[in-house]
């Protein structure tokens, strides 16, 4: 079954296929419970929540999908993260305040190292839309860029 997360939302479940489409300058971040197969996945928008806590933030979304698999029996010691995302995707864009992408990926790499959760791997920058499939039943993430091409993290 295929659960589709939107923008600035984060969904956990424990069968499945999460999947959420476009990131371009947003962030995927799936986080896994590898004994339990309990994971979640968010689309975050911008990187900080400055105490708001909704999914579109990077810094609150990672603390959802913590407190969201930890509800369902997961445990943080056995907790590993994926990110996808994060692009420049307007490259005439360069000032420093609109490169939302590189501060959304600072952004989650910060919060996960707080929750001491460990990324084992990632696939951000670059210039190319994504959309991610996060397969449940083992922890695997599928890429798929606005190019066509597609890749296994």
């Amino acid at each position: 079954m295929e659960i589709v997360v939107g923008i600035g939302e984060a969904k956990i479940a424990a069968s499945g296929i999460l999947k959420t489409i476009g990131l371009g300058s947003c962030v995927g971040i799936a986080i896994y419970d590898v004994k339990r197969k309990i994971g979640g996945l968010a689309h975050a928008m911008l990187p900080k929540s400055n105490g708001v806590k909704n999914a579109k933030f990077v810094d609150s979304a990672v603390d959802i999908l913590v407190e969201g698999i930890a509800s369902m029996g997961g445990s943080k010691a056995n907790m590993v993260a994926k990110i996808a995302g994060g692009a420049q995707v307007f490259k005439h864009l360069s000032l420093e305040n609109l490169r939302i992408g590189d501060r959304n990926v600072e952004a989650v790499k910060k919060a996960l190292e707080n929750h001491r959760i460990r990324i084992i791997s990632e696939d951000t920058g670059g210039s190319l839309g994504r959309t991610v499939y996060f397969y449940l039943s083992d922890g695997r993430m599928l890429v798929k860029y606005s190019n066509g091409d597609v890749l296994w993290i």
